[in-house]
């Protein structure tokens, strides 16, 4: 029987103690683990702001002078092309906002102007049932709709205007989320300035304390995950741009009202991937049957010919090829990502499911090695094979 050595009695005891402080101190340490999250939220949401930017700090970087050789092009290169790519996304979150914020708070007017009369209408239709009463059908024509509606709208501005302690609680809350906005993009840009060092030192200390053959299948897995996210990134961006854009064109043709705004939010919402042009296209058929109902029929028949158009030759080509995922996974990956994380799994379920499925492709077509030189074949037939 084979002795047991006192370093790996000394592991073994060291991993029950560290199990049995695990399910005693459980609500401290998952408390102290909740306030070490909270704590770096900030840097968290450096990390996450700062891929999207260096995926167009790269492709700016490609076009800065890059076959220059002076100085002043080699170290204006990264803060020019940072600018560039932090100036981009905040132009596009501009227009985005410019396209619909003024239309959405019209169409809201609107509809609030035309609400007593769909109420009017449907108390009319009522009247001509039988089995509904009639006194209910006359307490409710005799409310005025229009009145109440502003005396609900002015008791929740009054109401909480006048709360002390929602207003308090309201201006910390906005003032934590800013400052960690804040703290998050300046983590960002200094993260972006410094990420070859950065990815230097990561390389260094990881060949220091990880063991090679652990370290080459993490690199390997890494750099999976990594390109999935990314690909995934550019395909999406590439097709919300191309559905938005097809989507302007068709209405201005078919002279729909709010062309610029629903496209710009098909573009938005198309984002997320599958669902996000339908919930953009609801929004929209909503908004448009509130100046014509017509108009909206034939907005809900167009966006249907340009969901088709999208799900069978846009999306396939740019996003699904990009990413090598076949199409029922990717409508798998949104249904469990999107039931477990809400709407943070709709953005990442696809590109975790694309990098689970090119590993696990990786695993299952790699050739088992040859056991014995005795029926290894022939180098001619395993080229042939």
């Amino acid at each position: 029987m084979k002795k047991i050595e006192n370093k790996t009695l000394i592991k073994i005891a060291l991993a029950v103690l560290g199990v049995y402080l695990l399910i005693h101190y459980w609500t401290n340490i998952s408390g102290a683990v909740v306030t070490l999250f909270s704590a770096a939220t900030p840097l968290l949401f450096g990390f996450v702001i700062s891929y999207p930017l260096n995926i167009l700090m790269n492709f700016y970087e490609r076009h800065w002078f890059p076959k220059s050789k002076k100085k002043i092009a080699e170290k204006s290169r990264r803060p020019v092309c940072l600018i560039g790519s932090i100036l981009t996304i905040i132009g596009i979150i501009a227009l985005i906002g410019v396209l619909i914020a003024p239309q959405l708070v019209n169409c809201i007017k609107l509809l609030v102007a035309e609400v007593p009369a769909a109420i009017n209408v449907v108390v009319e239709k009522l009247k001509t049932i039988d089995f509904i009463s009639k006194d209910l059908i006359n307490t409710i024509s005799s409310i005025d709709w229009k009145s109440r509606i502003n005396d609900i709208i002015d008791t929740v501005t009054s109401g909480l205007g006048s709360a002390m302690d929602v207003a308090v609680t309201a201006v910390t809350s906005i003032f934590s989320v800013v400052a960690n906005v804040v703290l998050g993009i300046i983590f960002a840009v200094y993260l972006l300035l410094d990420k070859n060092r950065l990815m230097g030192q990561v390389r260094k200390v990881s060949e220091k304390y990880i063991p090679e053959r652990w370290l080459s299948k993490i690199t390997h897995v890494l750099g999976v995950v990594n390109d999935s996210f990314r690909r995934f990134i550019v395909g999406q961006c590439t097709e919300a741009v191309i559905l938005g854009t097809l989507c302007t064109i068709g209405m201005a043709i078919l002279r729909l009202p709010y062309a610029a705004m629903i496209g710009a939010l098909v573009a938005f919402t198309a984002l997320i991937p599958i669902v996000g042009a339908f919930i953009g296209a609801g929004v929209g058929a909503f908004l448009i049957l509130m100046e014509s109902p017509m108009k909206a029929l034939i907005f809900l028949i167009f966006i249907v010919v340009l969901q088709q158009l999208e799900g069978n030759l846009i999306y396939p080509k740019v996003v699904g090829s990009s990413i090598g995922l076949p199409g029922i996974w990717v409508l798998a990956a949104v249904t469990v990502g999107g039931g477990v994380m809400g709407i943070w799994g709709l953005l990442i379920g696809v590109p975790v499911a694309a990098a689970v499925y090119r590993l696990v492709r990786e695993d299952v077509n790699r050739k088992p090695e040859e056991p014995t030189e005795e029926i290894q074949q022939p180098a001619a037939e395993q080229t042939n094979s």
